[in-house]
């Protein structure tokens, strides 16, 4: 069942927050009323997902990931930002947010307005070659991909699993290109399992929550590593950390307060509190006119 953050709970984390300098951390949960699955979700099918090293080392599995990705990319592709989004941007706008951290791979925070971002785990909306380093934009190479498999559309080939996943039944078939410049391996610019985040790009996330008197948690079960690093900062240094997120945390208790609701709807309360009349989002979308939030 879907619920709202109470009244009191709002009242809660405005006391808190008011008048401070927010560091925000974000996760899949703030992206789900874009479209975008969030696969730790409550009744997700447990996924065991490619690790860099099967990635890099076995050609037959490249092929499969790409395939696959290359699919899942039309949905990231088509995913706008929703109104949780635009109130980050809008409290950024306003100096209420520092900057903002998320474990998404999506974009989104940076087509909705916000400006200083850390992406920690990369970016589908880039590919990167594993021998030169070379960099391409993810739609260009989404059109060749779409030019030299044009079989991929055709009726049966691709089946929808019980939880969104997609499975190509013909992979064997599918080509994937090298990189243009030295003929080296391609590989989404995302930090896989198996991989660190990249020193600098954590560097920056520190450097966020360092400058800011307190770090807001939103739409993130703190599973991975790095987001409970950055909580674990926070708290070294007596910042109050505030989690808005549905179900369980690795970091509730260390929270001074959690609200266990939806992103979207605790970030629109939280900007019409924080921010004054002039400077609070608009959260209608602006190519339909309508509100960017789902229907529920």
């Amino acid at each position: 069942m879907l619920t709202d953050p109470t009244q009191d709970e709002l009242d809660r984390v405005v006391e808190l927050l008011a008048g401070k300098r927010i560091a925000v951390l974000s996760g899949a949960g703030l992206s789900t009323d874009s479209g975008i699955p969030d696969y730790r979700g409550a009744g997700r099918v447990v996924r065991k997902p490619m690790t860099f090293q099967e990635f890099r080392a076995d050609p037959a599995k490249r092929q499969r990931y790409w395939a696959g990705s290359h699919l899942g990319w039309r949905t990231f592709a088509a995913a706008r930002p929703n109104a949780g989004h635009r109130a980050l941007a809008a409290l950024e706008d306003a100096g209420v947010v520092g900057g903002v951290v998320t474990q998404n791979v999506d974009g989104l925070h940076l087509r909705a307005g916000s400006r200083r971002v850390v992406e920690v785990h990369g970016s589908m909306d880039r590919a990167v070659c594993l021998t030169c380093g070379q960099v391409f934009s993810r739609a260009d190479l989404a059109a060749v991909l779409d030019r030299d498999n044009p079989w991929i559309d055709e009726p049966g080939t691709v089946q929808l699993q019980p939880d969104g996943d997609v499975e190509i039944t013909d992979v064997e078939r599918f080509r994937v290109p090298d990189c243009s410049v030295c003929g080296g391996v391609l590989k989404p610019d995302v930090v896989f399992f198996g991989e660190f985040v990249p020193a600098e790009k954590f560097r920056e996330a520190v450097s966020i929550v360092a400058d800011a008197d307190a770090l807001l948690v939103v739409g993130s079960s703190l599973t991975v590593n790095s987001g409970v690093r950055l909580v674990d900062h926070a708290t070294r240094r007596k910042r109050p950390v505030v989690i808005v997120n549905r179900g369980v945390t690795r970091s509730d208790r260390r929270a001074v307060a959690k609200i266990d609701a939806g992103t979207t709807e605790t970030l629109e309360a939280l900007a019409a509190r924080l921010l004054p009349a002039a400077s609070r989002p608009d959260t209608t979308d602006p190519s339909s006119g309508s509100s960017a939030m789902i229907d529920r």
